[in-house]
């Protein structure tokens, strides 16, 4: 049967496999401190940033003021609002970065996306190393067997 110190090891050994994994993931807030707003360069910020899949991009904005649109390269490039695939409006927007690629973002109110409230990510596959295997447990010592040799004498 398993001690008690083997179990809580071979535990402390399942959560040390298991936790780069969970703690890889990244919330980026777009915009930092300042978040979705005009007169920002989230070109630049962008730059500045590594993005990966799994990770989440987090909106942050007056609702009564801006939106968050999904479009296409092309339509990103021309600020083309009519092409979103998906709108969001909350003012507190979290969108996991689910595949590998690039993912283009923009405000449709008014002129802001002309004015540069527009980011584009290009998501990298997670580098986040495989964990290696737990090692395994320990045998549990064996009580020490009492040895006996039998000597024989063929003279007796």
């Amino acid at each position: 049967m398993a001690s008690k110190q083997m179990l809580a090891a071979v535990a402390a050994s399942m959560a040390l496999v298991f936790l780069p994994t969970l703690a890889s993931a990244t919330n980026h807030v777009v915009g930092d401190r300042q978040g979705w707003t005009l007169g920002f360069d989230y070109a630049a910020w962008a730059e500045s940033k590594q993005f990966t899949v799994g990770d989440t991009l987090a909106f942050k904005y007056a609702s009564s003021s801006h939106n968050v649109a999904e479009v296409s390269g092309p339509d990103f490039k021309a600020c083309n609002k009519a092409g979103a695939t998906s709108v969001w409006n909350s003012g507190d927007d979290r969108l996991r970065l689910d595949k590998l690629g690039r993912r283009w973002f923009i405000c449709t109110v008014g002129s802001h996306c002309q004015l540069g409230m527009k980011l584009n990510v290009t998501i990298l596959p997670d580098t986040t190393p495989t964990p290696l295997p737990a090692p395994a447990p320990a045998p549990e010592p064996s009580q020490p067997q009492s040895s006996r040799r039998f000597l024989s004498n063929s003279n007796w």
